[in-house]
């Protein structure tokens, strides 16, 4: 048996704000989008640069260029 909430009235306040905050306007809702976008492809390099850099320690040029290299 479907349990009913009283709160619907509080989440489709919030899903109202939502909207009218970032999809009413085209504008707002694509600079959202590309925002959005740039943030989670930084993230993401970030995130996998450091996950490269933990399993190759030791073996790449900026960890060995003082052996090999004079000033």
């Amino acid at each position: 048996m479907p349990v009913k909430s009283n709160n619907g009235s509080a989440v489709n306040s919030f899903a109202r704000a939502g909207y009218n905050a970032v999809v009413k306007r085209n504008s707002v809702f694509l600079t959202t989008i590309f925002v959005s976008a740039f943030v989670a492809e930084m993230a993401f390099d970030t995130v996998s640069d450091r996950i490269w850099d933990n399993l190759n320690k030791g073996r790449q040029w900026k960890d060995i260029s003082a052996k090999y290299t004079t000033e």
